[in-house]
């Protein structure tokens, strides 16, 4: 009785809501792309996953600042509704849909031929689709379904673009990751559902470390050319990702998610910054965190034989494709 004699005290509630309101201030980023005058007229810009979530969010920035925005979708009925909204908001009207589901190879390589066929230059490329907590299963093309997703099919379609883009130097590769790659590791058995462990976000992880690994090995190759790759982590963000977690897994994480979790809007912050801020003219094969602030990732991920046999492994899965 006497916990919930202070739990319903007014002094106890006033003090949740000065909690929250403090949490919600430190959520923001150092970095207010309001405040950022960059201009992306003439620019063409591809967002994969740009239907909903973080990705719709990057990609209305990209249309408010001029650019000619291609919406990278796997739903067309959805992909639809986003480019009349961005489109409304933002009355630009160089919006694009393209249809592509990342996790098949051959719907990769369809759209990026579709692109090199339709564009004259590509001037970013934003890797945002993912998913996370999806049961074990394969994709025709004998690929684990979370690593065709995350890793595989963006690794796919940037080297596919690779040539176009470079043609459009200055450029800018940028690949949403995750802090969650701090606990992934790198078996490459798990390329084809091996030696996996299905329990909460364990195969994402592992992801989006091989995400950071092969962007800056494809930084170091890309060193001269005028393209910089770099890869982002854009906070714990209350969006769609979780659609595949039990409810008891979804209930709680929604419900503390207000106070504690970033908006898309707001975790579209940091791969905007990523893509567009003047301050990372020429800044390549980095990490940056949530608050837009250059941290180093985990050990495995600055291992740099390690990153080269990474990226040729994947080189080798794809071209097979």
């Amino acid at each position: 009785m006497f916990l919930m004699d202070i739990f319903c005290h007014p002094l106890w509630a006033a003090l949740s809501a000065l909690l929250a309101v403090v949490v919600r201030l430190q959520r923001r980023a150092h970095w207010d792309p309001q405040a950022c005058a960059v201009r992306l007229t003439g620019k063409t810009a591809i967002v994969t996953g740009a239907n909903t979530g973080i990705g719709k969010f990057i990609a209305l920035d990209f249309a408010r600042r001029g650019a000619r925005v291609i919406l990278a979708c796997r739903s067309e009925s959805r992909g639809k509704a986003a480019l009349n909204e961005i489109q409304q908001i933002t009355g630009n009207q160089d919006i694009h849909l393209r249809i592509v589901d990342v996790s098949s190879m051959d719907s990769v390589r369809a759209f990026a031929k579709r692109i090199l066929e339709e564009e004259k230059a590509l001037h970013i490329l934003v890797n945002n689709a993912a998913v996370s907590g999806l049961p074990r299963q394969m994709t025709k093309d004998g690929f684990e379904a979370s690593f065709a997703t995350n890793h595989l099919g963006p690794f796919l379609l940037t080297n596919l673009l690779l040539d176009l883009i470079k043609r459009s130097a200055p450029a800018r590769i940028v690949t949403v990751s995750s802090v969650n790659h701090k606990r992934g590791k790198v078996d490459f058995t798990h390329f084809h559902g091996q030696n996996l462990v299905y329990q909460m976000d364990q195969v994402y992880n592992h992801t989006k470390l091989h995400n950071i690994i092969c962007t800056n090995e494809l930084a170091r190759r890309l060193q001269g050319t005028g393209v910089t790759a770099n890869s982002v982590h854009p906070g714990v963000v209350m969006t769609e990702v979780m659609r595949y977690y039990p409810f008891w897994v979804r209930y709680p994480f929604n419900l503390i998610g207000f106070f504690f979790f970033k908006s898309p809007e707001e975790g579209a912050v940091s791969p905007i910054y990523c893509a567009m801020s003047e301050e990372l003219e020429g800044v390549t094969g980095k990490y940056f965190d949530s608050d837009c602030s250059l941290v180093l990732p985990a050990p495995l991920a600055r291992d740099a034989a390690l990153a080269v046999k990474d990226f040729e492994i994947c080189e080798r899965l794809t071209s097979k494709l």
